[in-house]
């Protein structure tokens, strides 16, 4: 069944293995939940991901990350922007998550970046989510 969000999708998968305390999580792949995957990885908020091919779309494995004594690394992933209400900001409008403790997972001309890494490339974009 194709799904008309698959960043919500996406989202919504790692938010629930995460509540459980799932190791993995597999979702459908596409470039921007590839690119949100490595924005995650490369912020600390999960181990590792995996791109698998198969006979239709391919997938996605997610390693989760948790701490020492199992506590959650992510503990809040909202989605920002909808199909239906686009949330698109400028660099300098660009607002800091939890006043720098989280990220913003922004889509720009440059790929899917983070905010931190939008304010060094003085690029802006449609703000995918918010992370802490």
């Amino acid at each position: 069944m194709a799904t008309s969000d698959p960043i919500a999708d996406m989202l919504t998968r790692i938010r629930n293995a995460n509540a459980v305390g799932k190791p993995h999580v597999r979702i459908k792949r596409s470039k921007v939940c590839l690119g949100i995957a490595q924005v995650l990885k490369d912020e600390g908020y999960i181990r590792d991901f995996l791109s698998i091919d198969d006979a239709n779309q391919g997938e996605i494995e997610i390693d989760l990350k948790y701490g020492e004594r199992g506590e959650k690394v992510i503990r809040k992933l909202d989605r920002a922007s909808r199909p239906g209400r686009r949330a698109y900001t400028k660099v300098d409008d660009l607002r800091r998550v939890l006043d720098g403790l989280g990220i913003a997972v922004v889509s720009t001309s440059k790929g899917v970046l983070s905010d931190r890494r939008c304010r060094q490339e003085r690029v802006g974009g449609e703000v995918l989510c918010t992370v802490w």
